[in-house]
């Protein structure tokens, strides 16, 4: 996890307050899409 956030965030690059607010939701959308795809699916046995 500590690479993955070291590749996705780093520093905020942008000056201005908004755009460094789209790029910290940009980063945890593409850190929640990770997390799912690591996520096992789990079937019912009955």
């Amino acid at each position: 996890m500590f690479r993955v956030k070291k590749l996705l965030c780093g520093t905020l690059s942008l000056i201005n307050y908004n755009g460094q607010v789209g790029e910290t939701y940009a980063t945890i959308k593409e850190l929640n899409k990770l997390t799912g795809l690591g996520m096992s699916e789990t079937v019912v046995i009955a």
